[in-house]
């Protein structure tokens, strides 16, 4: 007889097991998860271990007290019938119940999605054992407002939890607001990020303002999923320069959360393989019967691949940021042949690249600008830090950016005997003004270029990322294989040479072979 292996226990696999991608915040130290999980426990609940995971990073807590994701927030990329909803509804029913005057606003896009989680919530509360936290009121012994666009769930300790559409204006006019969630991310406007989440600033938890997207990946040309993807982006930006794998160890990086548990893409969609990639819950929550009735409520294979299986498309929600129509028209095959000039040096964010620009803003006239060098970092820089020390006096000012590699290099240029005066590493405003600016130049027709086919190639294939949460954002290349630092190195010679009060002496300009009058080299 043939020994049969042992059926593995899926609920006791750890989060990096069950999901493809988890950037977590960095410098966390304890967990708000752990009195939220007492507390549901309490409530007849109990979690797998990858739902204890999840818990755990969401309500990470740093040395300072606050959440390490207030800042960045915390994004689920996960497909329906994982229980996503399950998770998020306790956290903040039990959030309500352990700390008064908590604002909680619960939104999605649609009227329809919205009521019926708040009915999913209602039945909750209304268990014996949440039922005494809850406000007593005149709707079957408790304050709980249903009226469509009025729909409340408040706490006896006067937390409340508010439901509405963002499709029918949902969300504006609210101020102290700790907690958002957004249901059904993949259709969130920055319109609509932009008019809620100024509420949470005012927010006074002691644990600072927590924001909350969740989704399934947006359907190209149809959800306006801009803000769902850029941050998905650039939390696998942040993955991919710490050299992450799929269903490894969580990456640690910056100030929010992803978690995306997704299928594989290589592989037919109806393969048996997918529905356990992409659904953790599966089949010990969500039994094959589920899964086999929404995938018979999907026929369409696209359909299916975002909501059931929740893989993204290659490219979703992400198109040039520049228009190439505007960027044409910057096209020049000459240089003004004087001005202020600058450097700008770009690394990638592992590292491995770097890339040099240089610019010339004459005294009338749009700034100039073009690529020096964009090359691989396996080398060294010595010769790219020889290259400006030689040439250092003819500029203004040299701005050198990224955090693995800026430093060093700074240094390297200073024992050349470039003065560290002339040295500009960007502070964060400086970085959204540099960046803002640049495009502002291009929309506004004062900045030209010769029409390299390096820098051309990258400015088709460039979109943007978020930086920080005050609308600030950086360079993100639309796939993989671009290498976006040669458009950073323009953008920051681009600032230093129309926002410098320098003129140093001498305009560094020289024939090119190709006749054209080079503007630094």
């Amino acid at each position: 007889m043939t020994a049969t292996a042992a059926p593995v226990d899926r609920s006791t696999r750890r989060l990096s097991e069950a999901a493809r991608h988890v950037v977590i915040p960095e410098g966390i130290v304890d967990s708000l998860w752990y009195d939220v999980a007492e507390r549901c426990e309490e409530f007849g609940d109990q979690f797998d271990a990858w739902q204890d995971g999840l818990g755990e990073v969401t309500l990470g807590i740093r040395a300072d007290g606050s959440f390490a994701a207030t800042i960045g927030g915390v994004t689920f990329s996960i497909p329906r019938q994982v229980a996503k909803t399950f998770i998020v509804m306790r956290i903040v029913v039990a959030l309500c119940t352990l700390f008064p005057d908590l604002t909680v606003i619960w939104t999605a896009h649609r009227m329809r999605t919205a009521t019926n989680t708040f009915q999913k919530m209602k039945a909750y509360v209304l268990r014996r054992s949440v039922r005494p936290y809850i406000k007593a009121g005149s709707n079957n012994g408790t304050a709980i407002r249903d009226a469509n666009g009025e729909q409340e769930i408040p706490f006896v300790n006067g937390s409340r939890i508010i439901f509405g559409a963002r499709e029918q204006g949902f969300g504006r006019g609210f101020d102290e607001v700790d907690i958002e969630v957004f249901d059904e991310a993949q259709i969130l406007t920055v319109k609509a990020l932009e008019d809620m989440v100024a509420a949470t600033n005012q927010s006074r938890f002691e644990h600072g303002a927590l924001l909350f997207y969740m989704g399934t990946p947006p359907r190209p040309e149809v959800d306006p999923g801009d803000v769902f993807t850029e941050r998905r982006q650039e939390a696998l930006e942040s993955k991919k320069a710490a050299g992450g794998v799929d269903f490894g160890v969580p990456v640690e990086s910056g100030d929010s959360v992803y978690v995306e548990c997704s299928g594989d893409s290589s592989l037919d969609v109806d393969d048996p393989r997918q529905v356990e990639l992409a659904n953790p819950s599966y089949p010990h929550r969500t039994p094959p019967v589920s899964v086999q009735r929404l995938r018979k409520n999907l026929p369409d294979k696209d359909s299916w691949r975002r909501e059931g299986l929740g893989i993204w498309d290659e490219v979703v929600g992400a198109k040039a940021l520049i228009e190439q129509a505007a960027w044409k028209a910057g096209h020049r095959e000459i240089a003004p042949p004087a001005g202020v000039q600058a450097y700008g040096v770009k690394f990638s964010p592992d590292g491995q690249r770097v890339s040099l620009a240089g610019a010339r803003r004459p005294e009338d006239g749009p700034t100039h600008v073009e690529v020096i060098k964009a090359m691989s970092t396996a080398s060294g820089t010595a010769d790219l830090a020889d290259w400006i020390a030689a040439r250092w006096r003819k500029a203004a000012v040299i701005v050198v950016d990224g955090k693995a590699g800026a430093d060093q290099f700074v240094t390297a240029l200073v024992k050349r005997g470039v003065p560290r005066r002339r040295i500009v590493v960007p502070t964060l405003s400086q970085v959204y003004e540099a960046h803002s600016g640049l495009l502002e130049s291009v929309k506004s027709g004062v900045l030209t270029h010769y029409g390299q086919t390096g820098l051309d190639d990258v400015v088709r294939a460039a979109t943007k990322r978020p930086i920080g949460k005050d609308g600030g954002w950086g360079w993100q290349a639309i796939s993989d294989d671009v290498d976006v630092t040669p458009l950073e190195a323009v953008t920051y010679a681009h600032f230093g040479a129309t926002t410098t009060k320098r003129k140093p002496p001498g305009d560094g300009e020289r024939a090119s072979s190709s006749g054209r009058r080079a503007v630094v080299a």
